[in-house]
């Protein structure tokens, strides 16, 4: 069924790209150039085109099974307290934009809300046609260097977030133990509705044998919070066990160990000037806002289609980045 809806899907756009590309022809044919406003709109469909185009490029770029699942995408905050979760909370909704932009659906499966400004922790499960493939490009380290809104002395300030993806799996490709689990349930904090701080609501999951911890506080239920606590684990175990058979990703990935300065996939600088790159392909723009609103399109096509990424067919997928608070850095510039 979803290889199915993928064929669907690529022939859905082809069909309606074909049509467009027709309807194109023939008004070409019956163009006045004089006419400002028909060269304006011909202009914007061209454009649009253009952009499903690409889609359908990075579509054929897609050729692990992996690709096609949906998407389990967290969001953590480097050290730094507040600048760093503000950040976090930047990269969630550039994130979710963009997830909308492309047609996707997302869940908020745990959002974990910072006591002055922005969060501490999130995590979306996003479904839809090649959602994983879509996002993984957005795996590694971003990085931003503004003036800070939470310095009274106005510095500029270098700020870190790590962005995980993770292909969501059928239950039965991962076989769970329960007696391998330690279930614990805690008082939810942060804020929430009646029942936070007053019943156990919040779940943590840890895994025995890996040492894998999940938490879970944003429903009300705590039925709810380990259904979903469930399911990131589940995610995250066959994560583990992929990498650990795959020796030669985990050895291209081992270099981005931490929240911090060096690892980047990409910076976003908010000041003296405005730009965003990506260290991995070199695309940049200069269009800030637009890549804050969600429109990243540009960078996923770059990471998508870079050279090594045909050679390896469609990318792979890159292992997720390990965090270290201890050498996390957020804070103003030298």
């Amino acid at each position: 069924m979803r290889r199915l809806a993928e064929l669907n899907d690529t022939l859905g756009r082809l069909d309606k790209l074909a049509g467009e590309i027709k309807d194109m022809t023939e008004m070409v044919g019956l163009f006045d150039e004089s006419d400002e406003a028909a060269r304006k709109e011909m202009a914007a469909q061209i454009e649009a085109m253009g952009r499903e185009l690409e889609a359908l490029e990075e579509r054929a770029m897609f050729r692990s099974e992996e690709d096609s699942r949906a998407a389990i995408v967290s969001i953590h905050p480097g050290a730094g307290g507040t600048e760093s979760c503000d950040w976090a909370e930047m990269l969630y909704r550039m994130l979710t934009r963009y997830i909308e932009l492309q047609g996707l659906k997302y869940e908020v499966l745990d959002l974990q809300p910072n006591d002055e400004a922005g969060i501490k922790d999130a995590t979306l499960e996003v479904s839809g046609t090649y959602a994983y493939g879509l996002l993984k490009s957005e795996i590694g380290v971003h990085r931003l260097v503004r003036v800070s809104p939470f310095d009274a002395n106005k510095r500029r300030h270098t700020s870190f977030a790590a962005v995980s993806v993770f292909p969501e799996v059928d239950e039965i490709e991962v076989e769970i133990n329960p007696s391998d689990l330690k279930f614990d349930a805690f008082r939810a904090g942060g804020h929430g509705g009646q029942n936070v701080n007053k019943v156990s609501s919040a779940v943590r999951i840890t895994h025995i044998p890996t040492g894998i911890v999940v938490v879970c506080q944003n429903e009300r239920s705590q039925f709810q919070n380990k259904t979903n606590a469930l399911k990131i684990l589940r995610s995250r175990l066959y994560d583990y066990h992929k990498r650990e058979q795959d020796e030669k990703r985990e050895k291209m990935e081992a270099a981005k160990t931490e929240i911090a300065w060096g690892h980047q996939i990409r910076s976003y600088v908010f000041f003296p000037y405005q730009q965003v790159k990506d260290h991995r392909t070199d695309f940049t723009t200069h269009d800030l806002a637009g890549v804050m609103d969600g429109h990243i399109e540009s960078f996923v096509h770059a990471y998508l289609t870079r050279p090594e990424a045909a050679e390896s067919g469609g990318g792979g997928r890159s292992a997720p980045t390990k965090h270290k608070d201890s050498k996390q850095h957020s804070g103003p510039d030298a």
